[in-house]
């Protein structure tokens, strides 16, 4: 069975938890906080209809909501980023930490595993990459525009990837691996 280190349990659990803030606050700006949404909202008002708002106030009401949310989304960024960095140098250090999806010795299974860590591990530097050129609004608009397209995709592969990660974990729980799970919450117990 896998021993996982301090180091390797506390980077997963950083990935988890600010992941997960990264896509709640990702989802609900292109979702339910979207300028859309809001603007909508705002226009549904009575008394905000009166006043003849024009383009560029709207967009200031829309700001001044989603703003402190998404600052949220910013701050996680930076630490997945950090995470994500130490993650590959400890990776190489170390040695890889899931099945090589190219050795012609691994399983089947543990090839659709290793696919699935090398996806995971690439779609995080690709949302790394898109952030960090959205933010620093660096390189063109056309390049901001695909920027923006790619990083917004992560609405859909991050719960992908998460029901994979579970379904694996509830597999290998009541197959091969009982007490992984433990294992990557609490350490070894010996």
């Amino acid at each position: 069975m896998k021993t996982y280190t301090v180091l390797h349990r506390l980077l997963h659990w950083v990935f988890a938890i600010f992941m997960l803030v990264l896509f709640t606050t990702g989802f609900l700006r292109i979702v339910w906080m979207s300028k859309t949404v809001i603007s909508a909202a705002v226009n549904k008002n009575a008394q905000i209809q009166s006043l003849n708002l024009d383009k560029q106030s709207l967009r200031t009401i829309v700001h001044s909501v989603q703003d402190p949310m998404f600052e949220w989304h910013v701050y996680a960024a930076y630490v997945v980023t950090i995470a994500f960095i130490i993650r590959i140098i400890y990776m190489i250090v170390k040695g890889i930490k899931f099945p090589n999806p190219f050795s012609k010795i691994t399983s089947g299974k543990e090839k659709f595993q290793g696919f699935i860590y090398l996806g995971f591990y690439a779609m995080i530097a690709v949302q790394i990459i898109t952030g960090s050129l959205l933010k620093f609004e660096l390189g063109s608009e056309s390049l901001s525009d695909l920027a923006e397209t790619t990083h917004k995709l992560a609405v859909y592969w991050m719960p992908i990837f998460v029901l994979l990660h579970l379904g694996g974990i509830a597999i290998s729980e009541n197959t091969n691996r009982k007490g992984i799970t433990s294992k990557m919450i609490g350490g070894d117990s010996e």
